[in-house]
């Protein structure tokens, strides 16, 4: 028989054996993996290229001229609102977009936290151009807008975060500097005032009322950002389409981040959107293709009607937040990455609740996409094992994940799939590895939250044509759609 000692000494033995035979296994298991995973993780290459210049804005009057869209189609031009900062360097206006950026998010995400759809008081068709703005306003992207009869072409932001179609108007008691004459009604033969107790003023979330019994509107933004004015309605014209008697805010007084622009078409769900405005004649449907903001890139576009819908997209369903009628909410499932599930990232992170909390929209003023915090870490983490062989550089303003890529010119990345229910969008590798400055830095172009809302940017979107058909309530992604 043993002694209590030796049966101690004995089972003190079998568990260090046990303890490095489990060691042993771990490490051969790790090394393992680590061996096998470069020929698991599926890739693409990412061409180098530094940050854009300025693009040179050229917009002339005789796109005005040009023939007018079919009856079922219309279209416009967008370009990038460092058009408009032409004065800047790379690195300034890269500064610039990201404090805009900010600013966007704390906007969206307090909306968002107050649940309220008045929290901000704010089979035809046809397209136009689209320019993208960086540091002009509360959007990204511009497009150039007729106003009044005669027409006054005036640059707009689109913005499918905000529903309220607004400009600044003379006479002006406060108004930030834009790049075109101020709209003055006086000189429009269609502009009309909407009287304080018509319909159109009781969509307003609180109308108000003036000394000559004209509805006065108010938008305001969650960066401190407001317009308020008298609303009206004018005819629109988009190249040589008139679309008449559209719902708008004609802004006396507006403070805040809109330097460059005239104002903005709202673009959102809600009942004074330009989209569900002008439904009847468009049934519901845009589309816009938001190219890179390099100079040589071509004009992005925005179609309405029918047309918009391209016919090879991938539909994911839109769905409603009973709080908030005009965010874009789809259905985020879950993200892959080198073309594995990355773990600990489950559809619950991105739930949109009975209460109108969570969920995830997409938005076109936003660049860098938003995911909730314990998303965002979940997909940092597999990037960063899966870009392991890249050499790191140091965090970059809101990016903790970035590279030095100097002297290179190409590499090759893990592929990011984002997994909508009904739809997989494969990202392309210049939507998620960016540069930040011109020595070679890039940084993974996503960022957490502490909010429960997550944000879809237009930097994962560039190159995709986006449909949104309000009449299916659905939301399209079509690749290389900006041909």
């Amino acid at each position: 028989m043993l002694s209590h000692s030796q049966t101690a000494t004995m089972e003190g033995k079998k568990k260090t054996t046990n303890g490095l035979l489990f060691l042993s296994l771990a490490l051969a298991l790790s090394l393992s993996a680590t061996a096998t995973l470069p020929s698991q993780l599926q890739t693409q290459t990412l061409t180098l290229h530094s940050l854009p210049h300025p693009p040179t804005l050229s917009w002339p009057e005789a796109e005005a001229l040009a023939e007018p869209d079919p009856e079922d189609a219309l279209s416009l031009n967008l370009h990038h609102i460092d058009a408009l900062s032409s004065d800047k360097n790379p690195e300034q206006l890269f500064h610039l977009r990201l404090k805009r950026d900010a600013k966007r998010v704390e906007s969206l995400l307090t909306l968002a936290a107050l649940n309220s759809s008045h929290a901000r008081r704010s089979g035809s068709g046809f397209s136009s151009s689209i320019i993208s703005g960086l540091a002009q306003g509360s959007g990204e992207y511009f497009t150039r807008i007729g106003v009044g009869t005669p027409a006054r072409y005036v640059y707009m932001v689109l913005d499918t975060g905000s529903d309220v179609v607004w400009l600044q108007c003379a006479p002006c008691r406060k108004c930030y500097s834009q790049t075109d004459p101020v709209f003055d009604p006086s000189k429009s033969r269609t502009y009309a005032g909407i009287p304080c107790g018509a319909p159109l003023c009781r969509r307003l979330d609180s109308p108000g009322c003036n000394k000559n019994k004209v509805c006065q509107y108010q938008v305001s933004y969650g960066d401190g950002s407001f317009t308020f004015g008298d609303f009206s309605t004018e005819t629109l014209t988009f190249r040589r389409t008139r679309v008449t008697r559209v719902a708008l805010g004609c802004g006396h007084d507006n403070e805040g981040l809109f330097i460059g622009a005239a104002g903005l078409l709202g673009l959102g769900r809600g009942r004074l959107s330009f989209p569900v405005q002008t439904g009847r004649r468009f049934n519901q449907k845009f589309s816009y293709c938001l190219v890179d903001r390099s100079a040589s890139a071509k004009p992005s576009s925005v179609v309405f009607g029918d047309s918009a819908v391209s016919r090879t997209a991938r539909f994911t369903p839109l769905l409603k937040n009973p709080k908030l009628d005009t965010f874009y909410y789809v259905e985020l499932l879950g993200i892959s990455v080198g073309g594995a599930p990355v773990r600990g990232l489950s559809a619950s992170l991105f739930r949109l609740d009975a209460a109108g909390n969570g969920g995830v929209i997409i938005d076109s003023g936003t660049s860098v996409t938003r995911l909730t915090r314990p998303a965002y870490i979940a997909l940092r983490d597999a990037f960063r094992v899966g870009a392991s062989r890249l050499k790191r550089a140091p965090e970059f303003s809101l990016f903790d994940t970035c590279f030095d890529l100097s002297g290179l010119t190409e590499v090759k990345v893990p592929t990011v799939v984002l997994h909508f229910r009904g739809a997989d969008v494969s990202l392309p590798a210049t939507n998620y590895l960016i540069p930040v400055d011109s020595s070679g830095s890039f940084c993974f172009a996503f960022a957490g939250t502490m909010s429960g809302l997550s944000i879809i940017g237009n930097i994962q979107q560039q190159g995709f044509r986006v449909s949104y058909d309000l009449a299916g309530s659905r939301v399209g992604f079509a690749p290389r759609g900006c041909v």
